[in-house]
């Protein structure tokens, strides 16, 4: 077959945080399938098709993706953050094990993207200097009992915690029942950062604690960052404190 995919992650925004090789994908393809807000994010050119759509039709996208890639044209299937996290590297590799045997010879190519967690760290500091995992809050995929579970065993386990996916207009009250949970399970002081539309224009980071945050804050442009026992403020004479993570992990705790 005369076709490809790329699978591309646009990183949170700013366009110092695209990949060169991202960049270079980008000039290539011919059609570009993506969520409305991201492919908006790309410059109209002679020669490229854009595909947008709604951002709950990932499996959709994926096929049409695919049937593109065999009538030979070189399609970029694009997602924010990394394509590999909660993303459309997932979606377009369900479609193929889903679909025609055909699609599985098609030359598919991810292309990593800075994530909005690796973007929110980095604004803080160093809350990932040690062990950590990501949830999806969502359970549109997902039965909310299994996301308690891994609430629980990421608690159980001391990670710190990066929440993506917290809220939206169709499920408010999920980050609401989060918090309820780990406010069972880590002490109230833990460290706690909402970082929004990290690298853009309305970027907005509020950093406070697990007893007093307000999860209404969360939506869908941000991450929530939920520290380890491990995680503390390093206060500074100006500015808002680092996060740190250490990367050393006492045996006793």
């Amino acid at each position: 077959m005369t076709g490809k995919i790329y699978i591309i992650g646009l990183g949170p925004g700013p366009a110092g945080w695209l990949t060169p090789e991202a960049s270079a994908a980008l000039e290539k393809v011919t059609d570009l399938i993506g969520y409305f807000t991201y492919v908006d994010r790309i410059p109209p050119r002679d020669g490229l098709t854009v595909h947008g759509s709604d951002n709950r039709v990932e499996i959709d996208r994926s096929r049409h993706a695919l049937q593109l890639a065999c009538e030979g044209k070189i399609v970029g299937v694009v997602s924010g953050g990394d394509p590999g996290v909660f993303a459309m590297a997932a979606a377009v590799l369900e479609a193929v094990e889903n679909g025609p045997q055909e699609w599985r010879a098609l030359d598919i190519e991810v292309l990593p993207g800075i994530s909005a967690m690796q973007a929110a760290a980095a604004r803080l500091g160093a809350p990932l200097g040690g062990d950590f995992c990501a949830i999806s809050l969502s359970d549109n995929l997902k039965p909310w009992s299994l996301i308690e579970r891994r609430l629980q065993a990421a608690s159980d386990g001391d990670f710190v915690l990066a929440l993506y996916n917290p809220a939206s207009k169709a499920r408010p009250k999920q980050i609401f029942d989060a918090f309820a949970l780990l406010r069972k399970w880590r002490p109230a002081q833990t460290p706690v950062a909402f970082a929004r539309a990290v690298g853009r224009p309305d970027e907005r980071i509020v950093l406070t604690t697990l007893g007093e945050a307000d999860p209404g804050v969360a939506d869908m442009s941000t991450l929530v960052m939920i520290g380890a026992t491990t995680t503390h403020l390093i206060e500074r004479p100006e500015g808002r404190p680092f996060v740190l993570t250490p990367r050393s992990y006492e045996a006793d705790r």
